[in-house]
């Protein structure tokens, strides 16, 4: 099975949808986006979701698993059908998020639907490992909601120590400066500034609706959190570079994972941060 090619992260690096603006509670979006307004206004600003494989009437259940071949699942409904009708959110009808229960090998890929309900995708897993899986969708008719099931590849090694927090990252040959403190229970804004060999990059290309994409995950118990970038392409107010700012809403004090992806050079890049919310 295929999957669109630009969206294949860490193999292309094309996979972590950009949700825009005020898209998600999180990702709670700008209105207008394309049919990508409301991706993910999920459970209130800032509410963590993917802890649950079960929610709202739907549940996500993995089908096949294997480092060597694709991965499947569908979403079932309340009937307990699989569900065939989504409306897309961000340029994908629905952004599956993998990571490895101690927040290593994040990827963040498209799969393609079968007319039966199916979800396709060339293996997102980084070896053998015990994982979080993640499917972020809208089926017609329902609001947007974010499902999470653990997935474990048999063989797995040692968990990998969480990084220490840091206020850089380096990824591709380019440096990314994280400025800005997560705070719980409120907003505050997290400015990332891109650069490559020394120099800031101001040439940041839209990737899903936006100059950038943040995913935020609690290092306690891996809630997934929605996160969105001030502006969006073409809107006549924001840079494409090389800044790119979040609102974000921690519900709790502690440590979470960052993941920011950015496209530049026609590829998107990862940068990972550890930052700890403060009260």
């Amino acid at each position: 099975m295929n999957t669109h090619q630009h969206h294949q992260h860490h193999e292309s690096h094309e996979n972590h949808g950009n949700h825009g603006h005020a898209e998600h509670h999180g990702h709670a979006g700008h209105d207008g986006h394309d049919g990508n307004a409301d991706h993910g206004h999920h459970a209130g600003h800032g509410a963590p979701q993917g802890l649950t494989a079960s929610d709202q009437g739907f549940t996500l259940v993995p089908e096949t698993v294997g480092p060597d071949g694709e991965f499947t699942f569908r979403i079932t409904g309340a009937d307990g059908e699989p569900v065939t009708a989504y409306e897309p959110q961000h340029e994908a009808l629905l952004h599956l998020i993998v990571v490895r229960r101690d927040l290593s090998g994040y990827r963040h890929v498209h799969p393609e639907l079968d007319a039966d309900g199916t979800w396709r995708v060339a293996t997102p897993f980084d070896g053998p490992a015990a994982y979080h899986v993640y499917a972020d969708f809208k089926a017609v008719g329902a609001a947007p909601l974010t499902l999470g099931v653990d997935v474990a590849l048999p063989g797995g090694s040692a968990d990998r120590p969480l990084p220490e927090p840091a206020a850089t990252a380096d990824v591709d040959g380019y440096t990314v400066t994280l400025a800005g403190q997560l705070a719980a229970g409120r907003g505050a804004p997290l400015t990332f500034l891109v650069a490559r060999d020394g120099s800031p990059v101001t040439d940041l290309q839209p990737y899903l609706a936006a100059y950038g994409h943040l995913v935020a995950l609690r290092a306690a118990d891996l809630a997934y959190l929605h996160v969105h970038p001030n502006g969006e392409p073409g809107d006549g107010a924001t840079a494409p570079g090389p800044d790119v700012t979040f609102h974000a809403v921690a519900p709790t004090a502690g440590p979470y994972r960052l993941y920011l992806d950015f496209k530049h050079g026609d590829t998107v890049h990862t940068a990972e941060f550890t930052a700890v919310a403060v009260d």
